[in-house]
């Protein structure tokens, strides 16, 4: 009875995998972040996530075996969000079936010396997954065109050719900034490499009610950092930076997702359909083997019995 519960939870998830396209960016003409709801959820339950999500987990797994052993093409998945989103535990939980050596997770923090002796995208691309592998960026490139946007100043680090003073910072600069990524991503996909962009949207009415379980529960109190407040008084101009960056770099080859990020349940099953169903269209077959090596096999069959 519980097999034929979870059966039906999930084919019903499966039939609504259109609404996914309601969360997906490929042009980012039109794009406005007040068109999404933070707190939408398509009628789903909570009672139901768990049984969908393991569900989704389990035929993504499927897939990435696939994607492995076809040694073609490579995964990489981008996590951008405000602070309390939930990005961490969104990549814990639909990434739990995975197998851990085709899938790396690399958390991006403030550049260090070496990184800045070199242009913004240099220890991104060195982070790239190798063909057949996933890789998930918890926070990304796009940093350098959100939190420096927000905080130009931090751009001074950086050494630029003639941007020696914030106030040489202008509108040329970013749109050349998104041309850069816009090119970059190009030049990945064109190579191989399957994007896929989630920005977890936030209210900051939610965001506000996990800062104070952070504060309020022992437990969670290292989550918290005064920093975090800090930069909840940028909350606009950080919403501001996020829409600008969705519409500049929104291609059909490098989408960016906007999942709804206030009920955490529903935010892991939004992105674990994503996921499925972009593995389920690049339509992964294991490799067929030369006649040669099927002989190779029989060789090999024969001394072992």
């Amino acid at each position: 009875m519980q097999v034929n519960f979870k059966l039906t939870c999930i084919c019903q998830l499966y039939k609504k995998m259109d609404i996914i396209k309601k969360f997906k960016i490929v042009d980012g003409e039109k794009f406005s972040l007040k068109d999404f709801d933070p707190r939408y959820s398509d009628g789903f339950r909570k009672e139901d996530a768990r049984a969908v999500l393991k569900g989704l987990i389990s035929e993504t797994a499927e897939h990435q075996i696939k994607l492995y052993a076809a040694n073609r093409k490579s995964l990489l998945i981008i996590f951008q969000a405000m602070d309390a989103a939930g990005k961490d535990g969104a990549i814990a939980h639909t990434m739990s079936g995975l197998n851990p050596q085709g899938c790396e997770v690399y958390s991006f923090k403030q550049p260090g010396l070496e990184d800045y002796e070199h242009d913004y995208l240099w220890r991104h691309y060195k982070a790239l997954p190798e063909c057949g592998r996933i890789g998930i960026h918890n926070r990304s490139h796009y940093e350098n065109v959100l939190v420096t946007k927000v905080h130009p100043e931090l751009l001074l680090k950086e050494n630029l050719p003639a941007i020696d003073d914030v106030k040489k910072v202008n509108k040329a600069f970013w749109e050349r900034r998104y041309e850069s990524i816009r090119n970059f991503e190009k030049h990945i996909t064109d190579n191989g490499t399957v994007i896929i962009k989630f920005f977890l949207h936030l209210s900051k009415d939610e965001q506000k009610e996990r800062f104070l379980k952070r504060i309020d529960d022992p437990k969670r109190n290292w989550k918290f950092s005064a920093g975090d407040i800090v930069e909840r008084q940028y909350w606009d101009e950080y919403m501001d930076a996020y829409e600008k960056a969705i519409k500049e770099t929104a291609t059909s080859k490098a989408p960016w997702y906007v999942i709804p990020a206030d009920k955490k349940w529903f935010t892991r099953i939004a992105i674990s359909t994503v996921v499925l169903k972009t593995l389920k269209e690049l339509d992964l077959k294991f490799p067929v083997l030369p006649k040669e090596e099927k002989e190779k096999l029989d060789e090999a069959r024969k001394l072992l019995i």
